[in-house]
């Protein structure tokens, strides 16, 4: 009988079983309903707005804790610092232990945390619990990939552009709803809801999620180096990542401007109707289903380019309509020059999710086995480039006015643009 005579021999048949993918047989694949889509979606849209709900309630908490005008910025700062290294730390995570336990167990975290902030009346515990409140809202990029691989791969860009949906109507609902709900219940109350809201959703997804358990066998370690080697070794993954980077930074300058934009004049809008101008322009995520179609049926690189156009007009219209551009006056054309800015808010933020949507799909048609370290990088490089719009933004705020970030915009946009151009080396249509 064939087999290992000593114990040399025995450890190295144990060190190859290692390594070998665990059986698929043991879990059979659950397909991505209609109902667990919607579940997918609604989810990551409740969790995205720990990320940003802050921003509006800067000045209310900062008053409330006696932070000094050198923190206050921190407030919105720290939950995306920390969801920069949940991107690192926990997400990998994905690829290691069985998801839906990992998946519940983080979100639980995540609304212990933001009762933490609730109650805080140190302004350091309170910078610390939003911190790690937006680390363990990485959950976002545990269901992402999770929905991605439920689905059939000819389907699998309309599945993640669905999910998608969610996560940007999150992003772009969470300013006028936190900024609306904080003027009803206070900042305090509002992070109550937002730590209730993840602990009801964190119980709803222990009993509807199906188990997943990865298909490889893998140390933390390992899978913590191996991301600089993904990124070093995947074009697709530097190319795709970079693209998204460029659309959030236009994304960020314009929704880090734009409020200081519409309190002056001629527009002179107050904390309720800025919030009503964010909800009008939210209608550009109904382009990021239609991203993920356009990629199932090939034709996403025609997508992307037009998604890339979109945003440069978008700039065009806001700089003629907020900063007087080619002659146009908004002081006596008040209600149009609204119009032209809810226009190219809807029209950037539509070629925004086009982007990251084509961007995602082909993020999740590539390793399986790594798909949570993709996902993982992905996001975390665009969140990078949101930053740098955001701090670019506030510069040229600083020393242009609202021309100034339109010339940023631009700059982003023009960028994007223009890698969207080049060959495409290594992916598929």
């Amino acid at each position: 009988m064939d087999g290992p005579t000593d114990l040399t021999d025995l450890t190295d048949l144990c060190d190859a079983c290692a390594l070998r993918p665990t059986p698929a047989a043991s879990e059979p694949p659950q397909a991505l309903s209609a109902p667990l889509t919607l579940l997918f979606a609604f989810a990551v849209g409740v969790i995205v707005m720990n990320l940003f709900a802050a921003q509006p309630l800067i000045a209310p908490i900062a008053q409330s804790l006696g932070l000094p005008p050198g923190l206050t910025g921190a407030i919105s700062m720290l939950p995306q610092l920390g969801y920069a290294l949940g991107l690192v730390l926990l997400v990998p995570l994905t690829d290691l232990l069985e998801n839906r336990r990992l998946i519940v167990r983080t979100l639980a975290v995540c609304a212990a945390l933001l009762a933490v902030a609730m109650f805080a009346h140190s302004g350091t515990v309170f910078l610390a619990a939003i911190f790690l409140a937006g680390a363990t809202s990485c959950v976002i990029q545990m269901l992402v990939p999770m929905a991605a691989s439920m689905a059939h791969e000819t389907h699998r860009g309309r599945a993640v552009g669905n999910v998608m949906s969610g996560l940007m109507l999150g992003i772009l609902l969470s300013r006028p709803l936190a900024s609306v709900g904080a003027a009803m219940i206070g900042w305090r109350a509002f992070y109550g809801v937002a730590a209730a809201a993840d602990a009801v959703l964190a119980l709803v997804l222990a009993s509807l999620l199906p188990k997943r358990t990865p298909t490889a066998v893998a140390h933390y370690g390992a899978l913590l180096r191996s991301l600089l080697t993904l990124l070093l070794t995947e074009r697709v993954l530097r190319r795709r990542s970079l693209s998204a980077a460029l659309g959030m930074g236009a994304f960020s300058a314009f929704w880090t401007g734009i409020g200081l934009r519409l309190t002056h004049a001629p527009f002179g809008l107050n904390l309720y109707e800025i919030g009503v101008f964010a909800l009008a322009g939210a209608a550009g995520v109904v382009a990021t289903p239609l991203a993920g179609y356009a990629g199932d049926r090939r034709a996403g690189r025609l997508a992307l380019r037009i998604g890339h156009s979109s945003m440069l007009a978008a700039w065009i219209a806001s700089g003629i309509a907020g900063a007087g551009w080619f002659g146009f006056a908004a002081d006596a054309h008040r209600a149009l020059a609204l119009g032209l800015l809810v226009a190219g808010a809807a029209t950037l933020d539509a070629g925004v999710v086009t982007d990251q949507t084509l961007g995602r799909r082909a993020i999740n048609l590539m390793n399986a086995a790594a798909r949570g370290r993709l996902n993982g990088l992905f996001v975390g490089i665009f969140f990078v480039g949101g930053a740098l719009g955001a701090s670019l933004a506030g510069m040229a705020w600083a020393w242009a006015g609202w021309s100034g970030v339109c010339i940023v915009g631009l700059a982003f946009s023009a960028a994007a643009f223009a890698l969207g151009l080049l060959p495409q080396r290594g992916e598929t249509e």
